[in-house]
């Protein structure tokens, strides 16, 4: 893959952009991006190898301890169609506090169910402006309606994000349909690529993990992880935590 010549070479403003994509499937979500004063600087994924309906989990106590963690922004529950597991998407002030609650304070969660549990740093920096042509609410845009369903995808492939073609991606991914928003993911110390992905319904986004994603890991000869995870159940919880998805 080649890379771009430079950024500066596709750099749009907002305002070009909606014009550009006028009738793309994403436009309607795409909003004017604010300054936003908690631009993270890091992401973590979380997912706890565990299976309870979310009405069931602890979260009110969770969400209370977490809101305590340095550095910590924002969350987004997750919980995972068909598997019922439980998890989040943070975003933290610093690589090294996203480090820390992933070291020090996550792994006491899944300990108290005895069970395990998957833990990711992503460099929420280096993919702003990728993110940002997308509509990523965690950069200030708002979100047009509450998300019905999220896509998190990782590729077994590492690849400085500078080096991605993420412009040729993006160009691709607003006419994805149902695709409310993207957050592109790049894994800090691996330079994996992935992204966190916030769709109208349940059923576009399946679509999406299930039959789209595939062909995209294939034409990069990468194996890949995606989970599916019900936007619908977790919104309350989310909300109590200050994510983006429900501004």
């Amino acid at each position: 893959m080649n890379p771009p010549k430079s950024n500066k070479d596709f750099r749009l403003s907002r305002r070009e952009l909606l014009m550009a994509t006028a009738g793309a499937a994403l436009v309607p979500s795409i909003t004017q991006a604010k300054e936003y004063p908690m631009t993270p600087k890091a992401f973590v994924y979380t997912e706890v190898a565990i299976s309870i309906p979310f009405d069931q989990a602890p979260w009110p106590t969770i969400n209370e301890e977490i809101k305590k963690q340095p550095g910590f922004l924002n969350k987004t529950w997750l919980h995972g169609h068909g598997t019922s597991s439980v998890g989040g998407f943070y975003a933290f002030d610093s690589r090294e506090n996203a480090r820390n609650f992933v070291t020090g304070y996550f792994p006491t969660e899944p300990r108290a169910f005895g069970v395990a549990h998957n833990t990711r740093v992503f460099d929420a920096e280096i993919v702003k402006e990728a993110s940002e042509e997308l509509g990523a609410v965690h950069y200030g845009a708002s979100p047009a309606k509450a998300p019905g369903a999220f896509v998190y995808t990782e590729l077994q492939l590492s690849q400085p994000f500078e080096t991605f073609d993420w412009h040729a991606r993006n160009k691709k991914l607003k006419q994805v349909p149902g695709l409310q928003s993207k957050i592109w993911l790049s894994g800090v110390s691996t330079n994996t690529l992935g992204g966190f992905d916030a769709f109208d319904t349940l059923d576009l986004a399946l679509d999406y993990a299930i039959n789209q994603f595939p062909e995209v890991a294939k034409s990069l000869g990468a194996a890949f992880y995606t989970r599916v995870f019900d936007a619908t159940t977790t919104a309350e919880a989310s909300r109590q935590m200050q994510s983006p998805f429900y501004r």
